[in-house]
């Protein structure tokens, strides 16, 4: 097995070059810790194409810098050899001038799965399940192939308008065989390290799998399996302690989810599951529970019963469709708090059926329906709720993440918009007439 190689990275220009190797720059889209990131056109492919351009460890000697060059090139092409539809292609690399770079697919409007990585921007639980299944997927396509990631985290997976998984950036990929052990040190991300990757031993496809795992459970609960304000803490913290159980976090995560996500994080590489392949059937079996827990009603029945409501009379199937991909898809029982005065939430909230009221400082205020919305504080970034909504009746509500909404059609996110204000400004000339009469 290679010894660890740290991330090779080399100069970046503070200016937009005009071109790098033989690509026309266009713009810089993206500047990280360990580079830039350009957009170019492949003239000859017909297609747009980002490249990275790597910064320069100016503390690394002369003869390390050299072999770290040649690491990585050659790990470059051998990554470039890997032809998956959920691991981001490497069209070419280079050194031009000091400078090395890789060239990828570019994916258009695509985010990576930090944003959401927050309470307010949480993905629905199928839909994590079902981006960490292609994500297993790939790394055992990646290690059936002599390639182990070493930095998996939320940065480095790519989320597209289709709902598709790009996982990127194995610029410290370790390729089994090479002989380049002249290099020393720890690489990767400390948040998502496995515990042998921390105490800097031998590591193996099942730490790759750990780091998917620590995805998983921010995914799920909008925070990392460990935190410390100190380095040396949390180093420590993923060597001997136990993440708080996810369903503390988050309760309508299944216990089934819950079981795969603490075997993939065991201490114990051996302890964990075998490959990505088997981690990828326990996700297959959750998805099969998840669907079983949501009950006989579909999403062609969750559809119907939107095209119903008042507020989506001007909408297409096509656009109906899209909110409901950007929402989740809620029940509450009498007594239940939708949401709470005081709180962070980005979410707008659909009420589908039932009937809620609207409390200040414990007072009702107002009342709201089946067709009626809330949630106007999400368009103002860090504004906090200022009343508290609770069911008055068992009530279904589509909660609809601001965030995600941003990735629906531009008429889509217009005609969302025009109803929402439209509403709630009838409620406030409603509540106004009430409180003048």
């Amino acid at each position: 097995m290679a010894q660890s190689v740290p991330n090779p990275t080399f100069d970046a220009v503070e200016q937009v070059p005009d071109r790098i190797g033989k690509y026309v720059i266009v713009n810089e889209v993206g500047r990280g810790s360990t580079g830039v990131v350009y957009l170019s056109h492949d003239p000859y492919y017909g297609r747009d194409v980002a490249i990275k351009v790597y910064k320069s460890p100016h503390s690394m000697a002369e003869d390390k810098a050299r072999i770290a060059r040649k690491m990585f090139l050659s790990e470059a092409h051998m990554v470039g050899m890997l032809h998956h539809a959920n691991i981001l292609p490497i069209y070419d690399a280079g050194e031009e001038n000091g400078r090395c770079y890789i060239v990828t697919e570019h994916v258009h409007g695509a985010r990576t799965l930090s944003d959401y990585c927050h309470s307010e921007s949480l993905l629905r639980l199928d839909q994590v399940v079902e981006v960490i299944f292609k994500c297993a997927k790939a790394l055992h396509y990646a290690h059936s192939r002599g390639v182990i990631h070493r930095d998996i985290k939320p940065s480095n997976i790519l989320l597209t308008h289709d709902g598709d998984v790009r996982i990127i950036d194995f610029g410290i990929a370790l390729v089994a065989g090479s002989d380049l052990s002249g290099i020393e040190g720890v690489a990767g991300s400390p948040s998502y390290m496995s515990p042998e990757q921390v105490q800097g031993l031998e590591i193996g496809n099942r730490s790759d799998l750990y780091s998917l795992g620590a995805v998983m459970y921010e995914l799920l609960t909008g925070e990392r399996p460990f935190h410390a304000n100190t380095l040396a803490r949390l180093l420590h913290q993923i060597v001997y302690s136990t993440p708080q159980p996810i369903h503390l976090l988050r309760r309508e995560v299944p216990e089934e989810l819950e079981t795969v996500v603490a075997q993939v994080l065991q201490k114990d590489p051996q302890q964990r599951y075998r490959n990505g392949a088997e981690l990828a059937a326990a996700l297959t079996r959750v998805h099969q529970c998840l669907r079983a827990i949501s009950g006989t009603i579909d999403q062609s029945e969750q559809l119907r019963m939107l095209r119903m409501l008042k507020f989506f009379h001007d909408f297409s199937q096509t656009e109906i469709h899209e909110v409901l991909q950007s929402g989740s898809w809620q029940e509450f029982v009498a007594g239940d708090q939708l949401v709470r005065q005081g709180e962070l939430d980005d979410r707008l909230y659909i009420i589908v059926s039932g009937n809620c009221q609207v409390e200040r400082n414990s007072v009702t205020i107002g009342r709201i329906g089946t067709g009626g919305c809330f949630g106007e504080a999400s368009y103002v970034p860090g504004a906090i709720r200022q009343a508290t909504v609770r069911a008055v009746t068992p009530v279904t509500a589509l909660s609809v993440s601001s965030t995600l909404l941003e990735q629906v059609s531009s008429s889509c996110q217009l005609r969302f918009n025009r109803v929402f204000l439209r509403s709630l400004i009838q409620r406030l000339q409603g509540a106004e007439r009430v409180h003048t009469s």
